[in-house]
């Protein structure tokens, strides 16, 4: 049997990986370990209902991302795996206008019809933010939302890739080169593959040039900050929304996420700036002054990988039936990623 030859092993490669060796398929996974790699570096907010109002169709990835993740999260725990990082700590989401806080109840609410996942709605004034976790200050009130939950990104990709060896899938560290459309070589080593899946992020319009398709995939330069509270458990913490696109997130051994600083992606340097430190650190002090007493542990930097449509496609390219790509996750991979490695298991015919 020719093995399905996934290229990439962020959470979109590891949860395709998973689904498709679990249905029996030969699956081989070619992984480089890229400086930079989103999964590597991201903690998911795994809250997405007040995300994506003009965009419907992402929107529904998201929503459905959400919903599939306790399935998931149990099935793997049926087989022994459970270092998944996956809590259901809910979600804070502030803001400083009172109507506003009315409005996102009021979305919520509309879309917990079809959500029901999202359980209970809550609007706390700034003093219940304050009183609700430790480090909070009052300047904000908020919404919580009983259904959020939160995932360390690298620890989820890696409890995927364990699920799919246990199904006998095969993963193999090195860099993967097109030899024609169905030939893969790693290591010396040529593959025939019944179908290649590109799951490979931002490189992927590099790598598929080598078969002259092309892929206009850009990327965002994220970073990211990890610290710890010695004297706190963060991992009780709900998943706590910014202003201004920035995020706290608390997980076990006292561990802390805080993120992000965003720019363009010119030239795949995986270098933290120590200007963005500086941008995430003052805008996480501002609202949650109890992050100052934290210890600084490192700083990480992922590039997301983003098409012009602003939303993942799944699907072939025009001349490359044998190939098969998935890209354009952006900000919402670890949302949408292990659902949509399912529905590409689905889509394959095994």
């Amino acid at each position: 049997m020719k093995p399905f030859v996934i290229i990439g092993a962020g959470i979109l490669g590891a949860s395709t990986a998973y689904h498709l060796a679990k249905k029996g398929a030969s699956v081989l996974v070619i992984d480089k370990k890229d400086q930079g790699e989103a999964t590597r570096s991201a903690a998911g907010i795994i809250s997405p209902w007040l995300s994506q109002k003009k965009n419907e169709t992402l929107y529904n990835i998201v929503k459905n991302g959400a919903n599939y993740y306790p399935k998931l999260i149990h099935e793997l725990a049926d087989i022994g795996i459970t270092n998944t990082s996956y809590a259901q700590v809910g979600s804070l989401h502030l803001h400083k206008s009172d109507d506003k806080l009315d409005k996102m109840i009021a979305d919520v609410g509309e879309r917990r019809l079809e959500a029901p996942e999202i359980n209970e709605i809550y609007k706390l004034s700034g003093r219940e933010v304050e009183q609700s976790v430790s480090i909070m200050s009052d300047r904000m009130g908020a919404i919580k939302i009983s259904g959020g939950a939160r995932i360390n990104g690298d620890l989820m990709r890696q409890a995927l890739i364990e699920g799919a060896t246990q199904y006998g899938a095969e993963v193999i560290q090195g860099e993967a080169e097109f030899m024609d459309e169905k030939t893969i070589k790693v290591n010396g080593v040529q593959v025939e593959a019944e179908k290649v899946i590109v799951t490979s992020g931002a490189w992927a319009g590099k790598l598929l040039k080598q078969v002259g398709i092309t892929l206009n995939v850009t990327s965002q330069k994220t970073q990211i900050l990890h610290l710890e509270m010695p004297n706190n458990d963060p991992s009780k913490w709900p998943a706590i929304m910014l202003p201004n696109n920035k995020y706290i997130v608390g997980f076990e051994e006292h561990k802390v996420f805080v993120g992000s600083a965003h720019q363009e992606n010119y030239d795949f340097d995986s270098t933290s700036s120590a200007n963005g430190v500086i941008e995430i650190l003052k805008s996480a002090f501002k609202f949650a002054p109890g992050l100052e007493k934290a210890k600084f542990i490192e700083s990480r930097v992922g590039f997301r990988p983003m098409l012009p449509e602003k939303a993942p496609f799944i699907g072939t390219l025009p001349g490359s039936e044998r190939i098969l790509v998935a890209n354009g996750l952006g900000a919402s991979g670890i949302t949408s990623g292990p659902y949509l490695g399912k529905e590409i298991a689905n889509m394959i015919s095994v």
